[in-house]
């Protein structure tokens, strides 16, 4: 049996570690296990690869849009397998790189091979079976499969498979409403796939604020079909495609729809059916995730598990994190809490949404009638009007008394770059906005509708009636 002062299980967000440890102890040995290709879902079938596509999809849509700016252009051809051919290309060559690198380190056993726990702090590795002072479990998740009548025995997609596509569907069926369907459904309409977005939930992207939601459905169905409030029940084979049957969960109808492909788009599940945790006395939670504490660290002492492995915030940036406080909890022994005040993200549809921090509702039910509701529209500056950028907005959430900002909603063009100045600001100490009320953005530069958004914010009754008397979008 082979023994190592670190067994790292993941080489996403845990390789954050590795170097670290390796320059305040250059004795150390280390077993690094991965089942899948090195770098993690991010790289492998996740942020980068998908990330790839959607910039295709961009370019199609703006080309689209030309006309609206006196331009005359026309897409003559779509390459779907080239595009693909290319995002490949660009995995695998930084797939190669990261496993070259841990295989030629000293330091380092690689086991590019499945991993089971046997018994505390033990694990059997392919034919090897080794054992470690400290475990880091960054496992990562999979594609979440639901329970569907036919799915199993009918052909499907997942963010995963999809990846090695090489022909585009001529009619694709997303199941799901959330963010892997927005982003997936852009990507394959752009493409020129006829797609059909079936989500169970009554809004669409469900985890955004109702306006924010609503805007996005809108725009978007544009260039799809998006069902929301329907439950796929039923899959099938047919002669004339794989057919889909849903139930509207609000009055019972059934709807039917074909296509040539389903993509499964119903969310993440955890690995540890793989890992079998149980057998080194870690506890999961009542889906699979593994249950940490503050800092971390599981049931069992000394194994420490973060990212998408306790199934909170399944987002790079977050785990990106989380390595950094485990690195200072379990290897320099300090005791680190993290703050997720103000986790980040973005949906990369079109159009582009991000958020961070609290939604109205949550901040209504945890400030009561202390907060105050800023809104902007892109199309109310000068460089929003010249993009023709109707109907999107920046909404943000402050507390009155205090003026620290709570929380922060963005729908339109670069909104995942506009949101990052909120983000800075809401992890300084006092999250005050007052920096970007007296900072000077350039003029006529997209971010002064961020600037804006501060100016002059109003109650959340007052904002309620502004969407009903200017937006036809649901209010809270």
């Amino acid at each position: 049996m082979k023994e190592y002062d670190y067994i790292v299980i993941g080489t996403g967000s845990a390789m954050n570690l590795v170097n670290p440890i390796l320059r305040r102890d250059p004795r150390t040995r280390m077993a690094i296990i991965d089942k899948d290709e090195p770098g993690g879902i991010c790289l492998t079938r996740g942020c980068i690869p998908s990330k790839i596509l959607l910039y295709h999809a961009d370019i199609v849509r703006a080309v689209e849009k030309a006309s609206e700016f006196h331009i005359e252009a026309k897409i003559t051809s779509i390459d779907f397998r080239s595009i693909m051919d290319r995002m490949r290309t660009d995995i695998h060559r930084d797939v190669e790189n990261l496993g070259k690198g841990l295989r030629q380190s000293p330091n380092i056993d690689y086991y590019p091979v499945s991993a089971e726990f046997t018994s505390p702090y033990t694990l059997r590795a392919g034919e090897e079976t080794i054992k470690g002072k400290t475990i880091f479990l960054c496992i990562g998740s999979k594609p979440l499969i639901p329970s569907i009548k036919g799915l199993r025995e009918t052909p499907f997609l997942t963010s995963d498979s999809l990846l090695g596509m090489e022909r585009l569907p001529p009619r694709l069926a997303i199941v799901g409403g959330g963010y892997i369907a927005a982003e997936y459904g852009h990507f394959f309409s752009a493409m020129g796939s006829k797609v059909t977005i079936i989500g169970r939930n009554p809004k669409f992207l469900p985890e955004e604020e109702p306006e924010v939601s609503a805007l996005a459905k809108k725009k978007m169905q544009e260039h799809m079909t998006i069902i929301t409030g329907h439950e796929v029940t039923e899959v099938s084979d047919t002669p004339n495609g794989r057919r889909l049957t849903a139930v509207n969960r609000a009055n019972g109808e059934m709807l039917e729809v074909t296509a040539d492909d389903i993509l499964v788009a119903a969310g993440r599940a955890p690995n540890t059916d793989i890992l079998h945790p149980e057998r080194a006395g870690i506890k999961t939670d009542k889906n699979g995730w593994i249950a940490v504490n503050e800092y971390f660290e599981t049931s069992q002492h000394g194994v420490w598990a973060f990212g998408d492995a306790d199934g909170n915030y399944p987002f790079k940036h977050v785990a990106n994190y989380e390595s950094i406080l485990v690195y200072y909890n379990a290897v320099l022994g300090r005791r680190v809490k993290p703050s997720y005040h103000a986790v980040p993200h973005a949906v990369f549809s079109d159009p582009e949404i991000a958020s961070v921090g609290l939604g109205q509702k949550e901040a209504e039910e945890r400030y009561r009638d202390g907060i105050l509701i800023g809104f902007h529209r892109y199309e109310d500056t000068a460089k929003g009007s010249a993009m023709h950028a109707k109907d999107f907005f920046v909404k943000v959430i402050i507390e009155k008394q205090t003026q620290k900002i709570l929380g922060a909603h963005v729908i339109g063009p670069h909104a995942s770059i506009l949101i990052q100045e909120i983000i800075n600001l809401m992890n300084t100490p006092d999250r005050a906005s007052a920096p970007i009320l007296t900072g000077m953005h350039i003029h006529p530069a997209l971010s002064e509708v961020v600037a804006r958004a501060f100016e002059e914010p109003m109650s959340p009754q007052e904002y309620n009636h502004l969407l009903m008397e200017h937006h036809d979008l649901p209010t809270q």
